[in-house]
């Protein structure tokens, strides 16, 4: 019971904490004149992975690294099936061809990259540090080619910065949203990585589980919550860019910071089964995406129904 406790209030402030950073970074962004484009890629993109990356370098220094890393392939996963099927049915979802080329590319080239480094036993410092210097590699690109000719993807990215609450013009203020926000996540993330711990001893299974499944939904509400509100509004290119930020911002950001600040060891349980999820997962959602330019409510259905498969099968393998 009082594991459960600490895993619901780490989740609240998680969200909580998101949502503050979030609004006060993209407020002081607005306020000095930085583009949509920017806010919508770095920030928004960055803010809403957030939950993730402060749970997983909490786990990582608590010795669970199954969860550091359970938390961003359980999230991956989460993030296409649970939430891209979600805001499919609520709305089938737009998805423009320039996003999906170049975006969608990144996603699977880091996902590839992911399943490289998971082979190789654990995400060292080097492997993290690839993953950062790919991330820079992709912002810059992103920026070069916007620069040149403004494309569907960059639209796509400038639509999530819109998407957010009009901003509090007081920069002092803002700064202290933003910084209360941050100081609120590090507290959600302890209370949830000492939850979760307490949950995989008592069902007497392996934290690896419990960061794939609980963890790794619950640091998914940020994204989930923006999804939704966008399919609700009939913004689905944002719903879209929202998940495929994300996923790349989890693998290339998340695990490369956590991996610098301390090495995670690849738990062997995620090798055979959910690192392939995931892979699974970011190839049929491009092939949804480039079928009929569009993710169908049937589509949606489909993504509901695997991914209710998978934690039917997560459940049952453990």
């Amino acid at each position: 019971m009082t594991s459960l406790l600490l895993i619901i209030a780490g989740f609240v402030l998680l969200l909580l904490g998101g949502e503050a950073l979030v609004r006060g970074s993209v407020a002081i962004a607005t306020k000095m004149g930085v583009s949509k484009l920017v806010i919508g890629l770095t920030l928004v993109g960055f803010g809403t992975s957030a939950p993730e990356l402060v749970t997983s370098i909490q786990a990582a220094l608590s010795g669970a690294s199954g969860i550091a890393i359970g938390n961003v392939v359980g999230s991956n996963i989460a993030n296409i099936l649970l939430i891209i099927g979600i805001s499919a049915v609520i709305l089938p979802m737009f998805c423009p061809r320039d996003a999906v080329s170049r975006d969608g590319t990144v996603m699977i080239i880091a996902t590839a990259l992911l399943v490289l480094a998971c082979f190789m036993g654990d995400i060292s410092r080097v492997m993290g540090l690839i993953f950062l210097l790919g991330l820079i590699s992709y912002l810059a690109m992103t920026f070069h080619i916007e620069r040149k000719q403004k494309d569907l993807s960059s639209e796509m990215h400038e639509h999530e910065s819109e998407a957010m609450p009009s901003p509090v013009k007081s920069i002092p203020l803002n700064l202290l949203i933003a910084v209360g926000g941050m100081a609120i996540l590090v507290v959600g993330a302890n209370l949830l990585v000492s939850g979760a711990t307490e949950l995989a001893k008592g069902l007497g299974v392996s934290d690896t589980v419990i960061g794939l499944t609980v963890v790794a939904v619950g640091t998914s509400l940020p994204e989930l919550a923006t999804s939704v509100m966008a399919a609700l509004k009939r913004q689905s290119d944002v719903a879209l860019g929202n998940v495929i930020g994300s996923n790349i911002f989890n693998i290339l950001a998340i695990l490369g910071i956590t991996a610098l600040v301390k090495p995670i060891p690849v738990p062997r349980e995620i090798l055979h089964f959910d690192l392939w999820v995931a892979v699974a997962a970011a190839v049929a959602l491009l092939v949804f995406a480039y079928s009929n330019r569009k993710i169908s409510r049937i589509e949606g259905g489909l993504m509901l129904g695997a991914y209710a498969v998978y934690i039917g099968a997560v459940a049952i393998l453990s």
